[in-house]
């Protein structure tokens, strides 16, 4: 069985912080047994927050000499995939073999899709041909292109990343699901249980199977808010404003995919998921504090056998 990988967010404090405090910070996450951190990427959302998934993993993985950074999930559809397979390219020179890239397709916020000149409903169509095009570039091949949204002679991107940058698919949809089978190195699981899991580990296998793609490397995984703290309630309280003030939806939506509690209950929540064919986790920890989710992440690792 592959190495199971677990890793936690990268926290404000950790990017925007004085330098020897965030460095504190990642040598804590390290110490723990933490594989990786994790970003997110929003350009503008809901009420303007938001975050650059790659500036961010460039910012991680050069404040720490051995922790891998996935970004979970990049927006690819509000680039161009040329100027990404380069700022991809220039990270993995930097810090070759620590960079993941998990792609999505976004959605809560329509509005953030369109004020970037993207029509939401084109967004699906997008990211499949700009995966299309990016893992070959990544391979250092040379590339033309004409397509329903880009158009192309001869591009090269160069130097190819060693070892290659594995892209990991998000969403909980069939079309992302197909997605992961065509163009990713895994899926990453949001919001589902183990059961479905599963069967999503069998159905990109067919489906890789049938593009074509022999011997794929998988490395699927799994996005999770969780809560930490002995008591559970408070836990709860803390998973649900959190949730709440992010998504915008009730946290009913979300619990029954959300636990809170201890680490040892979180880990349980979570070893079904192993089971079923995860090996990376993304654990966003609510805890209170940046230390404090950081040890409980490290100990459900250590429960999980990670």
């Amino acid at each position: 069985m592959a190495e199971l990988r677990i890793g936690t967010l990268g926290t404000p404090r950790m990017l925007r912080a004085p330098v020897e405090e965030r460095r504190s910070l990642l040598a804590r996450a390290a110490d723990a047994g933490l594989s990786h951190l994790f970003v997110a990427d929003h350009v503008s959302f809901f009420d303007g927050r938001g975050m650059d998934g790659l500036v961010n993993a460039a910012t991680l993985l050069a404040s720490h000499p051995s922790l891998r950074v996935y970004v979970g999930v990049y927006l690819l559809a509000l680039r161009h995939p040329l100027p990404v397979a380069r700022q991809i390219a220039s990270l993995a020179e930097s810090a070759p073999g620590r960079l993941t890239l998990g792609v999505g397709v976004g959605g809560e916020d329509r509005h953030e899709i369109e004020i970037c000149g993207v029509d939401p409903a084109t967004r699906g169509r997008r990211t499949d041909e700009s995966l299309a095009v990016l893992r070959p570039l990544l391979a250092g091949e040379r590339v033309s292109h004409r397509g329903e949204f880009f158009a192309f002679d001869d591009a090269l991107i160069r130097p190819a990343p060693k070892p290659p940058v594995p892209i990991a698919i998000g969403g909980r949809s069939s079309a992302a699901v197909r997605r992961a089978g065509r163009h990713g190195d895994g899926w990453l699981g949001v919001w589902c249980s183990p059961k479905r899991f599963a069967e999503v580990v069998r159905e990109t296998a067919a489906i890789a199977a049938e593009a074509g793609r022999g011997n794929v490397d998988w490395r699927h995984g799994l996005q999770v808010w969780t809560a930490c703290d002995p008591n559970r309630d408070l836990a709860r309280a803390r998973l649900a404003a959190a949730m709440e003030d992010m998504y915008r939806t009730p946290f009913a939506r979300f619990e029954r995919y959300s636990p809170a509690g201890s680490a040892a209950e979180i880990a349980d929540f979570l070893a079904p998921y192993a089971d079923a064919g995860c090996r990376e986790f993304n654990v966003m920890c609510i805890a209170e504090s940046d230390e404090a989710g950081i040890d409980a992440v490290g100990e459900i690792r250590r429960r999980l056998g990670g």
